[in-house]
């Protein structure tokens, strides 16, 4: 874990990587889990599992992003020992917020479950989901102490195994809780089921947080030769360390909650309204729920970059910031804009012309396959402003604007939430699901829009919009012809979804590869800081792209 050149690109590849397999193990999961539950049975999943994500980031979520901010500001002026000091502050921090916030958020989850969700049948799996926020909370620690050394790979391993765990546990609980319910009707199986879904996060959590006490036991020597090489007198009284983390930690709750609560609350409000207005029945809106989460989970596999991106950039920023270097900050914000759009825009592009093909190979249920693939369509160019949020809202946290975050994330919050209310209750209820997906799109342009007004004004940023946005767009178009082109091509040839579906992939990736280059998009130095660069750069001087 030593401290290393600051390549935060490279740190943020790392998570990526790990976000991207993470993500694509859930959609494997939860490909046999629609099998075993059923459309009905994932909706009630969907719809347990925002209510207790809200919990969550209440109670632990943010945890990791404050503690790496803190921590990296003291490692940025070499205070090993007030670093570490800061570390075990956070631990009996964490261990005392889990116990009390955690606690009660817990007993509240457990016991008001029916307050959360409007589905009489998604209490049971919210229910089950409770106890997994009292450890969350402690593995958000360590998380948070190893990406304060720009040290990302423990996070990214942790990660990956909690999700497999998760994986694991949730098929097969799954299944065993559908079964022993086998001869109740259909509505109590897919609640039972989605039940037994919901095992498999506490299960995946307690696996990474073993990992992560491991890792630390591993590196536990490391860190206290830096100590002793540490001759800085001044140590931080654990009173100061106290405070210091409260402001940090409640600004990062207060910003990610508001921030993510538009899941919970777009779900509340549909549920609402289409039940109790409308009068549907729970098991359609169930349904509904379960076609549009469908398309949620595959867009937020590229959204992983910018996620990544963001965790990668507060330390580096963190660090330039509390040594004055607002150069330095505007660089590694500029580096991380471009960086996550060559991959988001060309993402959102591919996957809004090929949703249908992508949705038949994870989720293909016959009766919503038509409707689910349309939906992820609509959803696709929400990828560009999900990414772009993400990121400014990291670095406005990084530089001490954690107050700026929350009134943009509030204001795009009352703004979306009005307009969905306003077109379900007054336009035409046929395409009450798309109405759904605009307002989620116009949350994330609304906060991605007063972000950047934000960073404009408090480091005279200004966006470079020709390399950064019009030439990854330009060669985004022409891939996604391409791409829309090759499927049909081959499927009119041999009618196979994921051959046609592999074949247009790799064209497309072959033809945005070479005009970004072409057109200058990206330089050789770029291509170098991302993960692989050289082989990206290999690549380019064999197709005679590069000098």
């Amino acid at each position: 874990m030593a401290k290393k050149k600051d390549n935060f690109v490279m740190q943020a590849g790392i998570l990526a990587v790990a976000g991207i397999v993470v993500r694509i193990i859930g959609l494997l999961y939860n490909k046999p889990m629609v099998a075993i539950i059923g459309d009905e049975g994932f909706g009630y999943y969907d719809s347990a599992y925002a209510a207790y994500s809200i919990v969550l980031l209440i109670s632990s979520y943010s945890i990791p992003s404050a503690v790496s901010k803190v921590i990296a500001q003291k490692l940025a002026l070499k205070e090993y020992r007030n670093a570490h000091r800061i570390f075990r502050c956070a631990c009996v921090y964490a261990f005392i917020y889990v116990l009390v916030v955690g606690g009660i958020a817990s007993l509240f989850v457990f016991f008001g479950a029916g307050l959360l969700v409007e589905m009489e049948s998604a209490v049971l799996p919210l229910k089950v989901l409770a106890p997994t926020i009292f450890l969350s909370g402690i593995l958000g620690v360590f998380r948070g102490y190893f990406q304060a050394y720009k040290s990302m790979a423990q996070t990214s391993v942790s990660q990956i195994l909690e999700q497999l765990a998760n994986a694991g546990v949730s098929i097969g609980m799954a299944y065993v809780m559908v079964q022993a319910v086998a001869d109740q009707d259909m509505s109590t199986k897919a609640s039972y089921g989605a039940a037994g879904g919901t095992i498999g996060t506490g299960a995946g959590v307690l696996i990474g947080l073993l990992f992560m006490l491991w890792m630390y036991g591993l590196n536990r020597k490391m860190i206290m030769g830096q100590m002793a090489r540490d001759y800085h007198k001044t140590e931080d009284s654990y009173g100061e360390i106290f405070r210091i983390i409260l402001l940090v930690v409640t600004p990062f709750i207060l910003s990610t909650g508001i921030y993510n609560v538009n899941n919970f609350l777009d779900k509340t409000i549909y549920q609402k309204l289409m039940m109790t207005v409308t009068g549907l029945q729970e098991s359609v809106v169930a349904t509904d729920l379960s076609a549009i989460a469908k398309g949620t989970k595959i867009s937020n596999i590229p959204i992983a970059l910018a996620s990544a991106m963001a965790t990668a950039l507060i330390p580096g920023i963190s660090s330039d910031f509390a040594q004055r270097n607002k150069k330095g900050v505007r660089a590694k914000v500029a580096k991380s804009v471009k960086v996550t759009m060559l991959v988001s825009i060309p993402a959102a592009v591919g996957i809004g012309v090929l949703a249908k093909p992508i949705m038949q190979v994870i989720f293909n249920q016959p009766e919503s396959l038509e409707l689910s693939s349309r939906l992820l369509a609509l959803t696709s160019a929400s990828i560009v402003f999900y990414g772009l949020s993400t990121l400014t809202q990291a670095v406005l946290q990084s530089i001490g604007k954690m107050v700026t975050p929350i009134i943009h994330a509030a204001v795009a919050l009352v703004l979306h939430a009005g307009a969905m209310a306003v077109m379900l209750l007054y336009l035409d209820h046929e395409y009450r699901m798309y109405y759904y997906v605009a307002a989620t799109v116009l949350y994330s342009v609304i906060v991605s829009v007063l972000n950047g007004f934000s960073l404009k004004k408090y480091l005279k940023y200004k966006q470079e919009k020709d390399r950064a946005f019009l030439r990854p767009l330009f060669a985004s178009v022409i891939m996604g012809a391409a791409a829309y082109g090759v499927y049909h091509g081959v499927y009119y040839i041999v009618p196979i979804n994921l051959l046609a579906l592999g074949v247009a992939v790799a064209v497309a990736m072959l033809v945005y590869f070479v005009l970004i280059i072409m057109i200058r998009a990206v330089t050789e130095e770029e291509l170098r800081s991302m993960p692989k660069g050289h082989l990206l750069v290999k690549a380019g001087r064999k197709m005679r792209l590069l000098k």
